[in-house]
């Protein structure tokens, strides 16, 4: 597959995430089911992950299988109910975000994403070590 910044961007992200948590491409290949050869190309931009792929290294990852999802541009957030209503619930966007950043581009969308799992992560790791 042709190089794109958006596989770059997602691989990049992935590698990250393997990276902070830490995670080795060998170990994230055994608990995945994946080639430690695919998922150096995922993460070097050269090759982009299917569906499958994606809910196989959720977890290993710390990912939800939608937060991939909409990292990929497979799906964008949407608000839960159609409305805009501010309920919501932990995991989703505030319905107005959801509304405006589902008018943007995929690739701003995955960005934004991105930037809120690395944020998430960020405070759960400041809420474990006790700050």
């Amino acid at each position: 597959m042709e190089r794109t910044n958006g596989n770059n961007d997602l691989g990049k992200i992935l590698k990250q995430r393997r990276v902070m948590i830490p995670l080795t491409l060998r170990r994230l290949a055994t608990v995945s089911g994946i080639s430690s050869s695919h998922l150096g190309r995922i993460e070097k931009g050269e090759r982009f992950p299917s569906a499958s792929v994606l809910r196989r290294i959720a977890e290993p990852l710390g990912f939800e299988e939608n937060e991939l999802f909409c990292l990929a541009g497979y799906m964008s957030y949407r608000p839960a109910d159609g409305i805009g209503e501010a309920r919501y619930s932990e995991g989703q966007l505030d319905p107005y975000v959801s509304k405006v950043l589902s008018e943007e581009p995929f690739e701003v969308q995955r960005a934004i994403v991105g930037i809120l799992v690395v944020l998430k992560n960020i405070a759960k790791a400041l809420k474990g070590a006790g700050r």
